[in-house]
C-alpha cells in the first residue's frame, strides 16, 4: 500500500466565489459560465439568481426577474453558512434588485472579517450597443460602484458610467476609467476589445486607479466568433485569481491567459447553430455559425 505522506497545511486553500447574477440556459454565460470559469480557475463556485432568461448563442427571448427578498434570501442563507472570498456580480436588472445586493455587500463587509474581494461586471449594454437599464436601474447601479474593488465594463459601459459619449481611442478610455476610479474609490479594468488595435495587431487592457495607469496588458486578438459570454467569464475569473494570489495584476494575467485559450478551444464545441452540421473544429472561424458560440471553459483540463 502506497503511504500518503501529504500533509493538509501542504495543500492550498481553494477559494470559495460567489457568482450574483442571472442564467444562462445554453451555458454560455451568466451564472452557468460564471460556475464554470470559477472552477476552471481554481475556486469553490457559488451561485445566487438574479433572474432567468430564455436565451441561446442566437440571443435574448426573455427574462424574469427574481424578487429582491428572495435574492437577498439566498445570499444570506450563503454568508451564514460559508466563509465567501470573493464576490463577482453580474446581471443586475432592476433598481429594487441592485438595492438588495448593496445592502447585502454592505452587512458582509461589517460581518464577515476579512471582507470579500468584489468585482463587478456592470451589465448595462448588449453587443448591439442598446440600453439594458432603465435610468433608474442605471443610477443603482453607479452607486454600487462604491462597494466595488473592481470593475469591468466594456466600452459602451464605461462611457455610461462615465456620462460621456463612448470613446473610439485608448488615450479617452483611459481618461474615462482615470476619472471613474477617482470618482468612486474602485479599480477599473479597462477592456480595449472595442477599441483598434495595436501596431502589433494585439488588444491593450489597462488596469486603472485613481492615479492612472497601474498596469497595461497586451492581449492577442483571436479570430472567433464564440464570444458568448466572454465578460462573464473573464470578471469570474479575475475574483477567483485574487482570492488565490492577492494581488491584481498576476490575477489579470493570470484570468486573460486562460480567457484566450479557451477562445482558441472553443472550435472544438458543437454548440450552436452551425456547428452540429460541421462538428468540432480546431479552428473556431472554421465552422460557418449563426450566432455566438460559448467558450470553451474547460478546454485546458480536456487537452
Amino acid at each position: 500500500m502506497t503511504e500518503n505522506n501529504t500533509l493538509l497545511g501542504d495543500i492550498p486553500t481553494i477559494p470559495n466565489v460567489l457568482s450574483i447574477a442571472g442564467s444562462d440556459p445554453s451555458g454560455g454565460a451568466g451564472i452557468q459560465a460564471d460556475i464554470k470559469s470559477i472552477s476552471a480557475n481554481g475556486g469553490y463556485a457559488m451561485a445566487a439568481l438574479t433572474a432567468l432568461t430564455a436565451q441561446n448563442t442566437q440571443g435574448v427571448t426573455g427574462a424574469l426577474n427574481i424578487a429582491p427578498e428572495f435574492v437577498r434570501a439566498q445570499l444570506d442563507a450563503v454568508a451564514e453558512d460559508v466563509h465567501i472570498d470573493a464576490i463577482k456580480i453580474g446581471m443586475l436588472s432592476s433598481a429594487d434588485i441592485i438595492t438588495a445586493v448593496r445592502a447585502f455587500l454592505q452587512d458582509v463587509k461589517k460581518n464577515q472579517s476579512p471582507a470579500p474581494t468584489i468585482v463587478l461586471d456592470p451589465v448595462m449594454v448588449a453587443t448591439s450597443g442598446d440600453r439594458l437599464l432603465d435610468e433608474e436601474a442605471e443610477a443603482a447601479i453607479k452607486e454600487l460602484l462604491a462597494e466595488a474593488d473592481l470593475i469591468t465594463p466594456n466600452i459602451p459601459e464605461l462611457a455610461v458610467l462615465s456620462d460621456s459619449g463612448v470613446a473610439e481611442t485608448l488615450d479617452a478610455a483611459r481618461t474615462q476609467a482615470t476619472a471613474l476610479a477617482q470618482q468612486h474609490d474602485v479599480l477599473v479594468l479597462l477592456k480595449g476589445g472595442h477599441l483598434p488595435a495595436n501596431a502589433d495587431g494585439q488588444l491593450t487592457d489597462e488596469l486603472v486607479g485613481a492615479e492612472g495607469v497601474i498596469e497595461s496588458f497586451n492581449v492577442p486578438h483571436i479570430a472567433s466568433p464564440n464570444t458568448h459570454g466572454t465578460g462573464c467569464s473573464l470578471s469570474s475569473a479575475l475574483a477567483t485569481q485574487y482570492a488565490r494570489t492577492g494581488d491584481w495584476v498576476p490575477a489579470v494575467t493570470a484570468a486573460q491567459a486562460w480567457l484566450n485559450q479557451a477562445i482558441a478551444d472553443s472550435g472544438l464545441l458543437t454548440v450552436g447553430g452551425g456547428t452540429e452540421e460541421h462538428g468540432p473544429q480546431a479552428d473556431p472561424t472554421a465552422v460557418e455559425r449563426t450566432g455566438h458560440g460559448p467558450i470553451n471553459h474547460f478546454g485546458q483540463l480536456w487537452g
